[in-house]
């Protein structure tokens, strides 16, 4: 067919090639374990390669203890605070994985198209979503010697517009709104 659009189909098969992928180290994990691969049956590789690898499994509608291990995990190794990163989550996205705003960011840390493939990450992965956020958050903090404020409104208005010094108030707003929600959190903790 001229002209079809296939993409999803090449998402499927994407997909069964990583499956694939998947089971068949695992099946020669197995083998190499228990020497003889005929004592391995499919579904037990299947189920080691299912808990070898751990999976979150997330509705689109989050909350802070469904991602909380997660987030812990990169702003540890991002070396920036959970309580913000919690705070940031309120206001960008309500929580939502599905969440796409009307300038087209995306996720939980509503990264914007760019950023992510900047990132080396699927905006529409909740966990690469949250570790590119993080990574990307944790970059501006550093760009802007620790100044939070900057930062943030570096994340929502991009470092272009902060570098030149017109921050537009829905940046600042936004700023504003993020640091109530933090101090309310790392007071109460």
């Amino acid at each position: 067919m001229p002209g079809a659009d296939l993409s999803g189909m090449q998402r499927v098969l994407g997909r069964i090639e990583e499956i694939k992928t998947q089971t068949t180290a695992a099946f020669r994990n197995a083998q190499t374990i228990n020497g003889d691969p005929g004592k391995n049956k499919f579904i037990d590789v299947l189920n080691k390669a299912k808990n070898s690898v751990k999976q979150v499994a997330l509705s689109n509608k989050t909350s802070y203890e469904e991602l909380k291990e997660v987030i812990d995990k990169y702003a540890d190794k991002y070396n920036m605070d959970q309580e913000l990163i919690r705070a940031m989550i309120q206001v960008e996205s309500g929580w939502n994985t599905d969440a796409v705003s009307n300038k087209g960011a995306l996720g939980l840390m509503q990264l914007m198209p760019k950023t992510a493939a900047m990132l080396g990450v699927n905006p529409n992965d909740p966990i690469q979503n949250l570790e590119g956020g993080i990574r990307y958050i944790s970059d501006l903090t550093d760009k802007y010697r620790g100044d939070i404020e900057k930062a943030l409104a570096a994340y929502n208005a991009g470092p272009a517009r902060v570098d030149s010094g017109q921050i537009p108030e829905v940046s600042k707003r936004y700023v504003k709104n993020i640091m109530s929600i933090y101090n309310k959190l790392r007071s109460a903790s």
